[in-house]
């Protein structure tokens, strides 16, 4: 019997999280699931291919502050809605999707309330008060979905959610988009022939993404392999940073600064290898992507990295902020084309077996008709837990 599902994101800009959301939704509703989508601001490009679907797509704007006269309106206004149109699942997929759509859920009485937390940490979203209300939203759901292990023993661990109470459900990418793609001409054409591209895919909002090991793992590197460029895909206020440090290091004519790209497999395809020196991941897409693509992979060790990489077997492995350690790896890829091809088929090959989308929805679905299994024979009920300052409210739990 299908659901009737509401899926709540925060914007429909391209993003790895807003991208699995509506990919989600739209595959979901290819199979004649009753699916809505949410959102706190109906912008970016992803609104059309909901709306090519046919897929309802619901504003509740969201003002600067959630918790404003405003902020309390668009959630009890959601409440509202969602009581009306009777949704079996409430489905919130980043942050302030949480905040929002659990507490409607709750107030409209949805049955299958599902949170999801997909980052280790925020820079702007931290401190033990922060970390108490994301705690008790977590404790409101009926299932918390979290897309590695990493991040599952963070909650456990700081966030004193059950662990009965989460499911790892790893992202998943359309790897035909990537395996298939075609070198991109004419961006790449200026590098010679003897040229190894270095493809590098990442936002340039916030230093943890690593450029700055990059970078000083990029001037050993270039003293072994002149010819070699570092192929920066993405964009983001940490931009003139990074530029300037190129400068410093004498490396303008190694780098290339693509900005944010809609054309990523083409010139994934156009590149040698991969890199990916973040200080901490959830589960990167770029990763899978890259991996889709056919590219060897060099990441670090952070989050949900290792649960894609076997060191040595699927990808290498190095420890985050160790430019020693990083260049030491791209040298190794570099002078090593066997290696290359062995690593490249291998990532290849496991992306397309473990991180598809019919793997998500199978698993995601599994979730779902379990939770809705339990409500029916009487295990799934509301049951009593401390609020924030110590009252009771109430939260669905499967009660064994």
């Amino acid at each position: 019997m299908p659901h009737r599902v509401f899926h709540l994101v925060e914007t429909l800009q391209i993003g790895g999280t807003e991208t699995q959301a509506v990919q989600t939704a739209l595959r979901q509703h290819a199979r004649d699931e009753q699916v809505t989508v949410g959102c706190l601001r109906a912008e970016g490009p992803l609104l059309d291919s909901l709306h090519r679907a046919g897929i309802p797509i619901v504003e509740f704007r969201k003002p600067k502050k959630l918790l404003s006269i405003q902020g309390i309106w668009q959630v009890l206004r959601m409440a509202i809605f969602l009581r009306r149109e009777r949704f079996d699942i409430l489905h919130a997929h980043d942050l302030m999707s949480n905040l929002a759509g659990v507490i409607a859920a709750r107030l409209a009485g949805i049955p299958i309330i599902i949170s999801s937390r997909r980052y280790l940490d925020l820079e702007w979203w931290c401190g033990a008060w922060r970390n108490r209300i994301a705690s008790w939203i977590y404790n409101q759901s009926t299932r918390v979905i979290v897309n590695s292990k990493s991040i599952r023993d963070l909650l456990v661990r700081r966030e004193g959610v059950p662990e009965q109470k989460i499911h790892v459900i790893h992202n998943a990418i359309d790897a035909d988009r990537f395996n298939e793609a075609i070198a991109v001409q004419g961006a790449l054409s200026f590098a010679s022939e003897d040229s190894k591209l270095v493809a590098v895919v990442a936002n340039m909002y916030s230093p943890v993404k690593g450029h700055a090991t990059l970078v000083a793992a990029a001037k050993h590197v270039c003293l072994n392999a002149p010819d070699v460029l570092f192929v920066l895909i993405g964009d983001g206020t940490e931009r003139p940073k990074i530029e300037q440090q190129v400068k410093k290091a004498g490396l303008q004519k190694n780098f290339l600064f693509l900005g944010s790209r809609e054309d990523i497999p083409q010139l994934l395809a156009a590149c040698d290898l991969f890199v990916l020196p973040s200080e901490s991941e959830g589960m990167p897409n770029a990763l899978l992507e890259a991996m889709a693509a056919g590219l060897p992979a060099i990441a670090t060790s952070v989050g949900g990295v290792p649960e894609v990489i076997e060191h040595n077997v699927t990808g290498l492995l190095v420890p985050p902020c160790e430019p020693a350690a990083l260049s030491k790896a791209i040298l190794a890829l570099l002078n090593n084309e066997d290696l290359r091809h062995r690593l490249a088929r291998a990532g290849r090959e496991r992306v397309a077996r473990h991180f598809s989308f019919d793997r998500l929805l199978s698993v995601l679905n599994t979730v779902y008709a379990e939770l809705s299994e339990a409500r029916l024979v009487g295990k799934l009920r509301p049951a009593p837990l401390q609020t924030l300052a110590g009252g009771t409210v109430f939260v669905d739990q499967v009660n064994e």
